[in-house]
Parts: C-alpha cells; structure tokens; sequence
C-alpha cells in the first residue's frame, strides 16, 4: 500500500480531528489530555492534534511523552507566533478527520462531545456544529443553548451569543471556502474566523441538549485586559466590513452590526467601567470611539437597542462626552430597594410574596416615567398631569398601561444630565417598560452562589406579586436551603439586583408550611433586615414526597376540567 493510499484509509475512518493550539501549558493541559482519553467516540475515529506554537524544551518534552502514549494524537511543531490563529491553521492542514473540532489547551471536554457532534453533524448534513459550552467559573449567554436547532438562520436564531472558536467544522467545507484564521496577533481572530464560516455555510446547527465543551476561566486571558483602543478598533472594523460585504442594508444587516456595537463599544461605556477610566484613557477611548459609531451604526441599529443602551448610544453618536460620564455616574448611583409587604400560603403550598420596589437616588425617585401627550394638548394641562404624577410611584398603573397600548411613555431624567434634546424616539421606553419582571433568587448562606427560585414571575415592577414553589427550591440532589432571599428587577432595559427586606411585622400573619410545600419552610427577618429563606433538610424527604403525591390529583383535574370551569370551582371553596 503506498503511503497515499493509506492516507486517504486514515482519512476515511478518522470522523473527528482536534485541533489544539499549544504554548507552554499548565496544569489544566492534563485535564483536557484526561478528557480526551475518556471519551466515547472510539480512539480509532479520532485524531488529536497538539499545534505547538513553539513552546519551551519542558513542553516538547511533555507534549512528545503524551502523543508516544496514544497513537491517534500528533505534535505539530511550529515556529513560534504568539496568537492561536496560524496554529490552527496548520491543524486544518494537517487534519485527516471529517469534522474539525477547536480546543484551547486549558479547556476539556464531556465525555460525550465528540461522539453526539459527529452524530449529530452527520444526521444534519451540517457544515458548523455549535455543541453546548459550559462555563467553568466564568458567566455564559444562555438563549443560545436553550433547545437544540438542527438548521440555525444567522439574524434570527441567536448565533451570535457565542463566537468562540470552540465550535465543529466540515473540513471539506473550509477547505472548499478557503476559510482560515488570519494569521499574526489580531484580535478577534475568532469572530472573522467564524463568521466567515457563517456567511458560507449551508447548514449551521446547534447542539443543546448535550455539554460538549467546558471553558475555563483562565488568569492572563486577552479578553481579560484592557484593551488599547487605536490598536484594538481597527480590528473591529475588519469584522464589520466582513459582514456589510456579505449582507444589504436592511434588517439582517442592522441586527448583525448591533451585536459588536452592544458588546465591544456600548458594554465598555457601562456605568463601572465609563466613571472609573482614567481621564486619559476615557478621553482616547471616545476619541476612537465616535468615529466608529457615527460612520458605522446608524438609526436602524440604534433602534434596536434596549432603552439605556440607546440613551446612551444618542450621546455617543453625539459626541456628547461630558453627558455620557454623567450618564454613567447617574446609573451608577441608582439604588434598588425591594420590601416585602406581605407573605402567605397558597392552598397549592405555593409563597406568594408582595414585594414593593423602588428605584432611588439620593433618596428621590430615579426612573420617572410619562406617556407622551397627543398632539393638540394644552400645554397647562400636560404639566398638570405630570405634577400629578410626582406625588405617586415613579412606576404608576397608568405608566404600564401606556405602555402596554403601544403609546410612547417618555423618560424624565433629572435636569442635571441635559437630555431633553435628544429625539423623542431615542427617550421612548415603552417597549422596554412592557419587558419588566421581578423574579426571585437565592444567595446561599454557605458558598455564596446565586441562584433563581422556580416559580411565577411578576411584570409589575412596583407592587409585584412574586409565586415560589418551595417544593422546586432546592437543585437536584439538595436537602437543604438556607441563604438571603434577592430580588431581579428587570425595569424599562435595566436590570437591579437587590436584597428583599423587610420588617419583622411582614410576616405576623405568615403560617407555618402546609403539607403540599413539602418539608418545612420559613421566612426569617434578620437582624440587618433582609429576609432569609429556610427550608428543612433533616427528614424531610418523606414530606417532599408526600406532598408531590397529593398534589397530581389537583395537576390532573388542572389538565382535564376546562379552565373557566376550574375558576369557578376555585371561587366556591374560596367563598
């Protein structure tokens, strides 16, 4: 047999490659090399391919010791470049596999992911595989992995959350397409990598139901740094001639650019990072900045944005500097405050909880709210109604109710931040007002993880209502609970995290748990004023368990009495 010939066999019975770019690695190398071993893709149906960016003598040392134990992995030694990029090009050069995989050295990999990418790529005919990634220590978007999509559509299904490089590739297909990484240090690197691979593909699919790929947080990382704005932006750039060369002007287009504009210009005009720059870097930053957004992002774009954002976008495009840091120290000292009013037992052994929210700052409302007088209104009038306005919640019924009509509600903003020019459009919150929700979360008294609390959310922000199962509030394989209860406020595009507090005379008329919550719940006022919950661990299986019983009769008779009927049942126990 000669030797191509028994590459094209290699080639044939290899479906995965893994391409792994390598610089002197720590310690986390070996818990990828570990995760490689146990997968359940057969060792023989996958190649492993170490891409060695011209790492020290200790590390080729490291890296040939564990390719001599493991025929299916190769070491690529390569001169020394300092980026990931012409590493992996090499990879896919050298790959036999029909699928690419990308891995960086200090992640590692469920022990299912090359098996359910090959399988499910081959069942799809697809050209990219985004498998489920999982952050470890670090936070990730969640939309895009909450159900599998065998054919995902770049601008509607949400693609974009996730442009790491950690993703499967047809190699015929990038090799057909001429798709590569640019080599040489460039930052983001990986969003032209994938996206060009995005705007070729015929069938791109999402892989939700399996994790696949575990991403590490790692100390040292360049998303990590602050970036140098003359040297980072013209790389941004570089990204968005890629997609206005593969798009109209129009919709697509417009939700494409505002996913860079949201998250690498108008994230780093947040609240804690604008009134923490430096005066000199702030100043360099806008200076590379308002260029950018007045060239590239226009009304289209704009439109699209949740309403801080596109508040805050107005004064860029502007170039209003002085406004936007007063924006910034304006956001930054707004204070959520969530009471809770009342607490009670439903006769389904649900909590519902009344909780009054309040958005302050320096003790005054912050976030006022008015609906746009029509055309022709006296102009008397029009300021009566809103002094009438002043005495009540800064989030009234009358608001939401605009709101939820469709007519235009107006931001009043103090008068110190001078926005009253900026367009009528721009200060319109009434989408975003019809959004609100307040959910409930746990802080975990041991470990200080956060977590939300199943159950029914509540869209009045002002005098919510908020449903908790307690029988749902522990995660799988808990006995207990017991941590400080927080309140999310998601109001008009901003969201709050805040303590729910409360005075001890909250909760007088609050019985003890029934039966159908399963085993014991409290509330309990602490001596600072926040509310814990409280939820038995020590015997109470046997409670959970009864309670879950006697409540699948009552989800039976949910499912089969017709709903009006079921109301009316309802109101004649009640009554």
């Amino acid at each position: 047999m000669t030797s191509t010939q028994q590459n094209q066999r290699e080639r044939a019975a290899t479906r995965m490659s893994v391409i792994v770019p390598v610089y002197n690695p720590g310690a986390g190398f070996d818990d990828l090399i570990g995760s490689l071993d146990r997968q359940t893709l057969p060792q023989d149906e996958f190649e492993v391919l170490l891409c060695d960016d011209g790492s020290d003598e200790s590390t080729r040392r490291r890296l040939a010791a564990a390719a001599a134990e493991r025929p299916n992995m190769r070491v690529l030694s390569l001169e020394h470049t300092g980026w990931p990029g012409t590493p992996r090009n090499h990879g896919i050069e050298a790959a036999r596999g029909t699928y690419v995989y990308f891995v960086d050295q200090d992640d590692w990999l469920f022990e299912r992911a090359l098996e359910r990418l090959c399988d499910y790529g081959d069942a799809h005919a697809s050209d990219v595989v985004v498998g489920k990634e999982v952050g470890i220590g670090r936070a990730l978007p969640g939309r895009i992995f909450q159900r599998d999509i065998p054919r995902a559509v770049l601008g509607k299904d949400p693609l974009l959350e996730m442009l790491t490089p950690h993703k499967v590739f047809r190699l015929s297909f990038l090799r057909d397409n001429g798709i590569r990484f640019p080599d040489g240090k460039v930052r983001l690197e990986d969003h032209l990598f994938v996206m060009q691979a995005y705007f070729a593909a015929k069938t791109i699919s999402i892989l939700a139901s399996e994790p696949c790929y575990a991403w590490v947080k790692s100390k040292g990382s360049a998303s990590a740094a602050r970036i140098d704005p003359e040297t980072y932006f013209p790389h941004l750039e570089t990204v968005l001639d890629l997609v206005e060369a593969n798009t109209t002007p129009g919709r697509t287009r417009d939700t494409l650019l505002r996913h860079w504009y949201r998250g690498k210009i108008l994230n780093r005009l947040a609240p804690r990072r604008m009134a923490r720059y430096p005066d000199g870097y702030r100043e360099r930053f806008l200076d590379t900045v308002i260029p950018i957004a007045q060239r590239r992002f226009g009304p289209g774009v704009e439109a699209g944005l949740p309403f801080p954002l596109r508040v805050r976008s107005a004064l860029l495009r502007a170039g209003r500097r002085d406004g936007l840091l007063r924006l910034a120290e304006f956001e930054e000292g707004i204070e959520c405050r969530a009471d809770l009013t009342s607490a009670q037992w439903t006769r389904g052994g649900k909590l519902k909880l009344r909780i009054r929210t309040r958005f302050l700052r320096d003790g005054q409302d912050a976030l006022v709210f008015e609906p746009r007088e029509p055309a022709g209104v006296d102009a008397v009038d029009a300021a009566d109604a809103a002094g009438a306005r002043d005495g009540a919640d800064a989030v009234g019924a009358e608001d939401r109710a605009d709101a939820a009509s469709g007519r235009p509600v107006i931001w009043r903003p103090p008068a110190f931040l001078d926005l009253d020019a900026l367009p009528v459009e721009v200060r319109d919150a009434s989408r975003d007002l019809r959004r609100d929700r307040v959910d409930l979360l746990v802080r975990d008294r041991g470990d200080g993880s956060v977590r939300s609390l199943p159950g029914r959310a509540q869209r009045d922000v002002s005098r919510a209502t908020v449903i908790v199962d307690p029988l749902h509030a522990a995660g799988a394989g808990e006995v207990a609970v017991e941590g400080q209860l927080m309140v999310r406020v998601r109001h008009a595009g901003w969201t709050f995290d805040a303590p729910l507090r409360a005075a001890p005379a909250s909760l007088d008329s609050l019985t003890r748990s029934p039966l159908l919550a399963g085993r014991r719940c409290d509330l309990v006022v602490s001596d600072d004023g926040t509310v814990e919950l409280r939820r038995d661990g020590a015997g109470g299986a046997l409670r959970d368990t009864v309670a879950r019983a006697a409540r699948r009769p009552i989800a039976l008779a949910r499912r089969v009495v017709p709903s009006r009927i079921w109301r009316l049942v309802s109101r004649a126990r009640r009554s």
